[in-house]
């Protein structure tokens, strides 16, 4: 069973299977090199077939902490076109305006990995679902998700809505009125971003115009409930959108974690590295973390906070080099039974 062969046939191994020696040599077993093109279809070994585990799971950006997010991926030929523009028209747009610290004065913004700026990460988050609309391979969809069949208005939706790609301003707005409303946190619209991005990997899928409000509706709501300590139930949300039923919002969202196969975790180094991705996404596209001089205060602070993450991360070496002690104080209690055994 080591080779990939065409036909799984060994009499001498298995006692199930009894075939006369004249019958074997008719049926010569064809391994992958007296194969061609032009012999047909040739039936691969499972072991071709399958990847590992940890193969898959790289290619899979809201798995794994190495994959590039897609967004990022999504970003980079427009990024390329504004840099090549603003070199062939001298121009440098946003260096007026950026500050810069100096011996006196050090800007630093009030964002970090723990506790992200809201209205900036909502704007970054927006501005990388607009990059996967924009930059979609197809428009593949699912009829959950059709805005057509599952309005969230009683408005008539134009006949050109899957048509016309949606401005970053407008996927902003629709995000932020239902962080508003339902007073969700900046971690929870990153966590909405990885959730968008393993259903379009999971699912096969394209987020465009006619679906993008209903996943990104889908993706809010679990990311509210999986992240969030008072998570918003689905009957609140049908009161910030006034003609969707409650019958609709479980339906969808039953779809959602189907097609996630239920996998909702989330690791650390991966909400990490959709955070910095998404700093990288600003800074490329001159969409800059508010800056603020940093006073005594903001720096005692941030002093205080340092400290406590230093002695936090003392205890957990201690604690984990106790357990390693007493691991191999056990083995050498073992060694001495059996010595004196």
């Amino acid at each position: 069973m080591g080779g990939s062969v065409s036909c799984c046939i060994s009499p001498g191994e298995s006692p199930k299977i009894h075939r006369r020696e004249v019958e074997l040599e008719e049926c010569p077993i064809t391994t992958t090199e007296d194969v061609s093109e032009d012999t047909g279809t040739y039936l691969q070994h499972i072991s071709d077939r399958e990847l590992p585990d940890e193969l898959a799971q790289e290619a899979n950006p809201s798995d794994h902490p190495r994959a590039s997010t897609l967004f990022l991926n999504k970003s980079q030929t427009d990024v390329r076109e504004k840099r090549k523009s603003n070199y062939l028209n001298h121009m440098s747009p946003g260096l007026l305006t950026k500050k810069y610290s100096s011996c006196s004065t050090i800007f630093i913004d009030d964002s970090t990995v723990s506790q992200p700026n809201l209205k900036s990460t909502i704007k970054c988050v927006a501005l990388a679902i607009y990059y996967h609309i924009k930059n979609r391979d197809s428009n593949r969809s699912l009829d959950i998700f059709d805005e057509k069949k599952h309005p969230l208005s009683r408005e008539k939706v134009p006949d050109d809505y899957s048509v016309i790609d949606p401005e970053h301003k407008l996927i902003y707005r629709f995000i932020r009125t239902l962080f508003s409303s339902a007073q969700l946190t900046a971690e929870c619209a990153i966590v909405t971003l990885v959730y968008l991005e393993r259903l379009l990997t999971y699912a096969e899928m394209d987020i465009c115009p006619c679906n993008w409000k209903r996943i990104v509706l889908g993706a809010i709501l679990l990311a509210s409930k999986v992240w969030d300590d008072q998570a918003v139930w689905n009957v609140d949300y049908c009161q910030i959108l006034k003609d969707i039923t409650v019958e609709d919002m479980n339906e969808m969202e039953r779809h959602f974690l189907e097609l996630l196969q239920f996998n909702i975790n989330v690791p650390a180094s991966v909400y990490a590295k959709y955070y910095f991705d998404l700093r990288s996404l600003a800074d490329d596209s001159n969409l800059s973390f508010p800056l603020e001089p940093l006073s005594n205060k903001r720096a005692q602070k941030l002093e205080a906070i340092s400290r406590l993450c230093e002695d936090k991360y003392k205890d957990l070496s201690k604690s984990a080099m106790r357990r390693s002690v007493s691991v191999d104080n056990l083995v050498g209690i073992k060694h001495s039974q059996a010595v004196l055994s």
